[in-house]
């Protein structure tokens, strides 16, 4: 019997509530599977400062560390909006996680699922065929800058933040995309602003040097500015999109529209070997907490992945992935995409259909 032991950090807002239904529905895979599941539950973000304690404690840091997978529900809302810098429940939690445990490579997913493309807000023209993957570098760039604010003597307030990127931050994310790109199209869109920031000069330099190793995978590059029309565009035309931290930011909330939902995209934050954080892209929503109406399909996606990309389970997680299909399909929803369940009614449904469907 293996054991599937991970860190589970549900968070702030409706954290909680689609972390729930994940938990429901792992156990649901676990069981199918006959594995143990094994789950150490802590603090972060609101919830953390909530209780006393700083927006990353030690021991959610610590397990994290030991356990090597962890599942992120939602950090932060604007009850901690007064907070300043490392005291804020983003900067405090996310970006030292993000760093400690080096998860440089982020990939979020944009392939518009076929029961949901009418529900998307572009013409289905621009929707059949896409299927690209954006790998967003994760712990370099401006969040991590030097960054502060100055009091001038006549009062003239200025602030800045710093954008700094190594040879190797971008020589090891690089490597991660035409890696991905040969198990998908073999194709690389590295997209920067080169016409304007050292930064994106040296970025379009490391990139086209690593690319000399993969004469097999194409390579093209798109400035910034010109990707937001494209992306919405000509989805269909891109394989891998490889880019900065900002930029990537900004372009996987976009892509997100090509998907109908937010609520169905998950993102996995890796690094060097199986060590990883799973979570859905959409933030805390603190004006639906508690009330049952959260989309929980982004987090129960993001569990899929944890269990094939930190433990190697496939099986697993194709069963999995298979139920959210069935839910999508039958309208087993909740009320954002069409359907009538709480958000862990749909967790159950989902645990129901991983259970009766046990061939194989």
């Amino acid at each position: 019997m293996a054991t599937i032991k991970f860190t589970y950090l549900p968070g702030d807002g409706i954290g909680p509530e689609v972390g729930e239904a994940a938990i429901n529905v792992l156990n649901a895979a676990a069981g199918r599977f006959g594995h143990a599941l094994d789950f150490e539950e802590h603090l972060i973000g609101g919830a953390a400062i909530d209780a006393g304690l700083k927006p990353l404690p030690d021991e959610s840091l610590v397990s994290a560390r030991e356990t090597g997978a962890i599942l992120l529900g939602a950090v932060g809302g604007p009850k901690w909006d007064h907070l300043k810098g490392p005291d804020r429940p983003e900067l405090g939690a996310l970006l030292p996680l993000r760093k400690e445990l080096n998860l440089y490579a982020n990939i979020r997913p944009a392939a518009p699922h076929p029961a949901l493309i009418d529900k998307a807000p572009l013409k289905r023209e621009y929707l059949e065929g896409v299927d690209f993957v954006v790998m967003r570098e994760l712990t370099g760039g401006i969040y991590f800058g030097k960054k502060g604010m100055d009091n001038s003597p006549s009062n003239n307030i200025s602030a800045y933040d710093e954008c700094r990127y190594s040879e190797a931050e971008i020589r090891r994310i690089a490597i991660k995309a035409f890696d991905l790109a040969r198990l998908r199209k073999n194709k690389v869109t590295s997209v920067d602003k080169s016409n304007v920031l050292e930064t994106s000069r040296l970025w379009r330099k490391i990139v086209e040097d690593v690319a000399k190793d993969y004469a097999d995978v194409e390579l093209e590059h798109l400035l910034v500015d010109a990707m937001t029309m494209h992306m919405l565009t000509r989805g269909k035309d891109f394989d891998v999109i490889l880019t900065e931290n900002m930029f990537g930011d900004i372009l996987t909330d976009e892509a997100s529209v090509l998907c109908g939902s937010m609520g169905v995209i998950p993102s996995a934050s890796l690094s060097d070997g199986t060590m990883g954080m799973y979570e859905p892209i959409h933030g805390s929503a603190p004006d639906i907490a508690g009330q049952g109406k959260a989309n929980p399909l982004a987090m129960i996606l993001s569990a899929a992945w944890m269990l094939r990309l930190s433990f190697g389970m496939e099986a697993e997680a194709a069963a999995i992935e298979a139920g959210v299909d069935a839910a999508l399909y039958g309208g087993h929803t909740t009320a954002d995409l069409g359907g009538s369940l709480s958000t862990f009614e749909v967790g159950d449904w989902i645990a129901d259909h991983i259970r009766s469907n046990h061939a194989g």
